[in-house]
């Protein structure tokens, strides 16, 4: 279980990784994605920098909004115009932070595109695989791209090993909010917490 939480946590970061010109198709956009992460990461630069450059690239290649409304459940349907605004800003904050603050030093991630399903024409599940080392086991990976614009791709879920990390997520929040009376503010104050760490 340990194995498998390291390579889940090591996974997350390649949320943020694509190449700024978008491929044809779902398969060669994680196929661009996964390339540029060993780019990234085996680099000279500063992990500061590494961060900034990551963060930069999360914003163009995943669907934050998105992921982030989905997260809520169904407490989205309760805010205000106001809160939706504020909640919008902090997930974005808290999604670059969380992620981009995993990558530091993993340096060997290999992953190999092995298939994709159309599931319509708004979205494709690609298969692949992280090459398993000495160190951790082979890992499968699903990624779910939203592909309504085929010239923009963007990343809404990762499933490895069958776990949903956007659902995880939202699971997370619903606990937050339901063990403070259902109060969204409470989860306001939890996010806002931990980007002043």
């Amino acid at each position: 279980m340990k194995i498998l939480k390291n390579v889940i946590v090591s996974i997350l970061i390649l949320f943020f990784l694509t190449n700024t010109s978008w491929s044809k198709n779902a398969s060669e956009f994680i196929s661009s994605l996964t390339d540029d992460a060993s780019q990234v990461l085996s680099s000279k630069l500063s992990d500061d920098e590494k961060i900034i450059r990551l963060k930069e690239i999360g914003e163009k290649s995943v669907d934050i909004e998105g992921v982030g409304l989905y997260t809520l459940g169904k407490y989205r349907k309760t805010l205000t115009d106001s809160q939706k605004e504020q909640y919008k800003e902090l997930f974005k904050n808290y999604f670059l932070k969380s992620f981009s603050g995993r990558l530091v030093g993993y340096t060997d991630a290999k992953i190999t595109v092995l298939s994709e399903e159309i599931k319509n024409e708004k979205y494709t599940i690609v298969f692949s695989k992280l090459i398993g080392t000495s160190d951790r086991p082979e890992v499968k990976i699903d990624w779910r791209v939203y592909t309504k614009d085929p010239e923009n791709p963007l990343i809404r879920d990762l499933v490895i090993e069958g776990l949903s990390l956007a659902r995880t997520q939202k699971e997370e929040f619903n606990s937050i909010i339901v063990n403070n009376d259902g109060s969204i503010e409470a989860l306001f104050d939890n996010l806002n917490k931990f980007l002043e760490n």
